[in-house]
């Protein structure tokens, strides 16, 4: 406990780096919600934070604690939207530079927003190429500090402020459930849940096609999965972080999953009864709590909306998709 009571004083410094620079963001309720997840929802609204999602957290916290060495010579990343987003915001508020490497099927959207800010982007492809040992290799060559999006300190720090807000802001709640890619989100809000609200249960969702953190559980190591097809672009980590696995194996209740048809329908849902857009994946976490409805029957449930970075000719498309739902073995 001592160990995470030290992990959680880093929550505590990054909330007071962010507190003039990051949003507060809502805790959004819908009566309608309720009634159909069967429970109390309190969706935590990152969809209205800096670029559209809670990668702006962890990146400014990051970036905030580099010498002023290091930010003059600036900084590499590697992610297929939103984390590249938060870092060229956050360098281009700290008067540094960033160089982004992004997969060439990246969404236009989160393309043109990371450029938007003023970062030099390399684009990769998914399949053929380890964007971190790209991103490496240009941080040794031109002298660049990386900021990884999520095997990094000082980004689960500032992850963790997401669940700080959400336990001060909600009323006590049972169950905290949080989307799940290489972790960071997890690991940060495992460490702040367990020291400010020891009996909350924290559950982490991936997408069904990706069950990176599932089975690496059960493995009790990190497992790396195939690369198989989803329509959460901001979930595809195949491996869980060197640091974020340890906190998340001994601090997390629990991991499920969710469809791609549960999150197109989440994303319908979210929109239809709290008006926010959200993407596919920053609606994963609430798509895993409707899948498994009974599970949380009456209970208090505080969910990650963790990011909105979707255009409206993609909200229109997503709607009208005909479903073709996914058998689960």
């Amino acid at each position: 406990m001592r160990e995470v009571e030290g992990l959680f004083k880093e929550v505590e410094a990054a909330a007071r780096r962010l507190e003039a620079v990051a949003r507060r963001t809502p805790i959004l309720r819908s009566d309608a919600l309720d009634r159909l997840a069967g429970c109390e929802v309190y969706l935590k609204a990152e969809v209205l934070q800096r670029t559209g999602s809670f990668k702006f957290r962890g990146a400014y916290n990051a970036v905030s604690t580099l010498s002023g060495g290091q930010r003059r010579r600036g900084v590499v990343t590697y992610s297929s939207g939103n984390h590249a987003q938060a870092v060229a915001c956050a360098a281009a508020l700290l008067d540094t530079r960033a160089v982004v490497v992004m997969p060439e099927d990246a969404p236009r959207m989160k393309v043109d927003a990371t450029r938007s800010y003023g970062a030099d982007i390399v684009f990769h492809d998914r399949n053929g190429q380890d964007r971190a040992e790209l991103a490496a290799s240009i941080a040794t060559d031109r002298q660049l500090t990386l900021v990884p999006p999520y095997d990094d300190a000082a980004v689960v720090a500032g992850q963790g402020t997401v669940a700080l807000e959400l336990i001060e802001d909600a009323p006590p709640l049972d169950v905290l459930m949080v989307c799940v890619s290489g972790g960071g989100l997890l690991a940060g809000c495992a460490i702040t849940s367990r020291v400010l609200q020891p009996q909350l249960r924290v559950i982490g969702v991936e997408p069904w096609a990706m069950p990176r953190t599932a089975r690496s559980f059960a493995a009790g190591r990190p497992v790396t999965v195939p690369a198989l097809p989803t329509i959460a672009d901001a979930l595809q980590a195949r491996t869980p972080g060197k640091l974020t696995f340890p906190i998340n194996m001994g601090l997390v209740d629990g991991m499920l999953s969710a469809t791609d048809d549960e999150m197109l329908s989440a994303v319908t849902t979210v929109y239809d009864h709290v008006k926010v857009a959200v993407e596919p994946s920053g609606a994963c976490a609430l798509a895993g709590l409707l899948a498994h409805r009974p599970d949380f029957e009456g209970l208090r449930v505080g969910v990650t909306l963790s990011g909105g970075n979707v255009s409206l000719d993609e909200l229109i498309a997503l709607r009208d998709r005909s479903s073709h739902p996914t058998v689960r073995s």
